[in-house]
């Protein structure tokens, strides 16, 4: 006799997934996306940037390099849930410092196993990012009609500003560089950093590692600081970060802020919501997408050098390129689709990415976009 499922997910449409649940107990409602990296889920399952997001991976293999510490990219995981093919298994790595399943089930976070990840992924793509209800009760009983109901009347993601839910609450000194094999987290190599202000809409903390590992001494500011309280700091450049939900809902106070600092030709550098966040800012416009880009084998070209680069990517909404102004230069451009993926101002130090070059997909295709922040300010200090 087959065992009575212990999780199921239900989708906005009535259809339903039945599995094997792990971690936390439970229900969540969120939007479902796929990432197709085959690598790096507890990063993932930290990035501020999965609020309100559950996380199919097209990969069957997760849990199998278990769980540290030094992996996490905020203090929580973030993600609501994830759903994976295969159960999660005893994890073979010697930095391992737990199982998934076990830090899932302490950090709140519901999981699904034994779900046939290949057919809901198509369903994404050809239907869109739905809205869904993840559940996981030991005992397999779940109220389908109600979780279908619940999924239905789910708001999701746009028009909805998360960027506050998952900034810092005060202002913060970050002076951890990148980690290195037998050594551990870096510091800073220049005797007198650059000083940098980093808007926190979500910022994964290997972001600013590498920062901090390319020359720049981090001050964190929340997500709502005006252009006056970064400016207190007197900085030489500022950094705009990743975060999640709708950025027209967070720039309605970012937007105003970053207009301030154009006017002040700091150098600007901004990754994924930042990069949303000052499009705005310079006169464009963003889109929600059908499913967004989710995964580490995004292949991005780079308009100015023909260059091609394989990048991490994870966003919903993308910055609508016919509607840059002029004196915005579209710099990076992606291969799978043509979506805007980097922009620059013609004559100010202010550019941005879509992308996440700290993610290392490549591994170091795109680190020379910190060497260009930092020699900017360097420029500017000359």
């Amino acid at each position: 006799m087959a065992k009575k499922p212990t999780a199921c997910l239900v989708l906005a449409d009535g259809t339903v997934f039945y599995g094997r649940g792990f971690g936390a107990t439970g229900e969540v409602v969120a939007e479902l996306v796929f990432n197709t990296a085959m690598t790096g889920y507890q990063e993932m399952m930290t990035d501020p940037s999965y609020a309100s997001q559950i996380v199919t991976f097209t990969f069957p293999h997760i849990g199998n390099t278990g769980i540290t510490p030094e992996d996490d990219e905020a203090q929580d995981p973030i993600a609501s849930g994830i759903v994976v093919h295969w159960d999660p298994t005893v994890p073979s790595n010697w930095r391992s410092a737990g199982e998934l399943s076990g830090w899932m089930e302490r950090r709140g976070r519901i999981g699904i196993g034994g779900v046939d990840t290949r057919r809901l992924t198509r369903a994404i793509r050809q239907q869109g990012a739905p809205h869904v209800v993840l559940a996981h009760d030991p005992e397999g009983n779940f109220d389908l009609e109600a979780m279908v109901a619940r999924a239905r009347d789910w708001k999701g993601l746009v028009g909805l500003d998360l960027a506050k839910q998952v900034s810092c609450a005060q202002s913060y000194h970050w002076d951890q560089g990148s980690w290195e094999w037998g050594e551990g987290f870096g510091a800073s190599p220049e005797d007198k950093p650059f000083k940098v202000v980093a808007l926190d809409y979500g910022a994964k903390r290997n972001i600013l590692r590498s920062l901090v590992a390319h020359g720049a001494d981090v001050t964190v500011l929340p997500a709502t600081a005006t252009a006056e309280q970064v400016l207190a700091h007197q900085p030489e450049g500022v950094f705009l970060s990743n975060g999640p939900g709708d950025p027209a809902a967070t720039g309605e106070y970012a937007v105003p802020m970053i207009q301030e600092l154009l006017n002040r030709d700091l150098p600007i550098f901004g990754i994924c919501l930042g990069h949303q966040m000052l499009a705005l800012a310079l006169g464009a416009q963003t889109v929600k997408m059908n499913h967004g880009h989710h995964g580490a084998n995004h292949p991005v070209r780079d308009n100015e050098t023909g260059k091609v680069e394989i990048t991490s990517m994870n966003h919903g909404f993308a910055v609508d390129s016919q509607t840059l102004p002029k004196g915005v230069i579209e710099t990076h451009v992606s291969l799978f689709d043509g979506s805007n993926c980097g922009i620059r101002v013609a004559d100010k130090p202010v550019f941005s990415v879509q992308y996440h070059p700290e993610a290392a997909p490549g591994p170091q295709d795109s680190m020379y976009l910190f060497r260009r922040f930092i020699e900017s300010m360097r420029s500017r200090r000359s």
